[in-house]
């Protein structure tokens, strides 16, 4: 079986509502099971789906993602996607069964819980005027995203750069790789 990796993972996360979610069919593509199924299942435990798991797109929301082309929309069906937070894939991950099921969720709950981590830290950063702190709250943001990205990096050189620029602050991490002598 193949794992899901963490990458997969991240690049299906999008932003609506002012939330990280993930939409029915890119969800259906991770469990490999039809777009259907993920709304069947939705749909026969309403329970486990309260106000802020999942959401129906509106088709405002839907126009402009198209224009943004940051989905294959193509692959969805007839009705409007539904997003799901992180609270509703954790619900989901209790009703989907199988092995493919359980590896795919562990995935997901790992991919949401390392940007929140890195949110956070990079939150904290920005508040905190001390140099010590704000020295190894920059390390510890640096190892959160070499570990986000270093599992598909590829560098030819003994020197990798990764910059994300923020509203409030520009971060910089570096990794130096040792030669094999």
């Amino acid at each position: 079986m193949n794992l899901i990796s963490f990458n997969t993972v991240k690049d299906k996360i999008i932003r609506l509502h002012e939330k990280d979610v993930i939409l029915d069919f890119a969800v259906a593509e991770l469990y490999g099971v039809q777009t259907k199924e993920i709304n069947q299942a939705v749909k026969n435990n309403p329970k486990k789906f309260p106000d802020g798991y999942v959401f129906e797109l509106n088709k405002e929301e839907l126009t402009d993602l198209r224009s943004k082309n940051l989905t294959t929309i193509s692959s969805m069906s007839r009705t409007m996607p539904k997003a799901f937070t992180e609270k509703g894939l954790y619900m989901l991950a209790t009703i989907l069964k199988g092995d493919r099921a359980t590896d795919t969720a562990i995935a997901i709950i790992d991919a949401f819980a390392k940007l929140r981590e890195l949110s956070r830290t990079i939150g904290e950063l920005s508040a905190n005027p001390d140099k010590f702190t704000q020295r190894s709250l920059m390390q510890k943001s640096g190892e959160i995203m070499a570990d986000l990205f270093g599992e598909d990096m590829e560098t030819n050189e003994t020197e990798t750069e990764i910059e994300l620029n923020f509203a409030v602050l520009k971060l910089k991490h570096t990794i130096k790789r040792k030669g094999n002598k």
